[in-house]
């Protein structure tokens, strides 16, 4: 990975942190208004929202290294995924608002955009020739 190419994934995880950092302090913040204004529990805004605060502290740490190692790309790209996922299920489970669905599939598009540019930064394996 070059230089250039770092620089923007540190860029991408500082992003990623300090949007996991606003979202998390808006969840847990405000669960119980958000709560009325979503149609979604307030034990499950607040447990999303204190979620986001270690993710957040673990996405800033990595921006600020010279190499982010791959695995913890991987981590970084899967765990986005998995709360994308996590996202679409919390649809099927709880009775949201329109402005809820709006809420919950604004942040998982939010969140599928930096996994997709996080996941730019993963070396390519090239296949052996034959």
């Amino acid at each position: 990975m070059t230089h250039t190419d770092q620089t923007q994934l540190r860029r991408v995880l500082g992003l990623d942190a300090l949007t996991c950092a606003a979202a998390g302090a808006l969840m847990a913040g405000a669960a119980q208004p958000l709560a009325g204004w979503t149609g979604l529990s307030p034990t499950l805004l607040m447990g999303a929202g204190l979620s986001l605060f270690p993710v957040a502290a673990l996405f800033g740490w990595m921006s600020r290294q010279a190499r982010v190692p791959s695995g913890l790309i991987w981590l970084a790209v899967l765990g986005n995924a998995a709360w994308v996922a996590a996202s679409l299920v919390v649809l099927t489970l709880e009775s949201p608002t329109p402005f809820g669905y709006a809420f919950v599939l604004g942040q998982a598009a939010a969140v599928a955009i930096l996994a997709g540019l996080e996941a730019r930064a993963l070396p390519v394996r090239r296949a052996a020739a034959v």
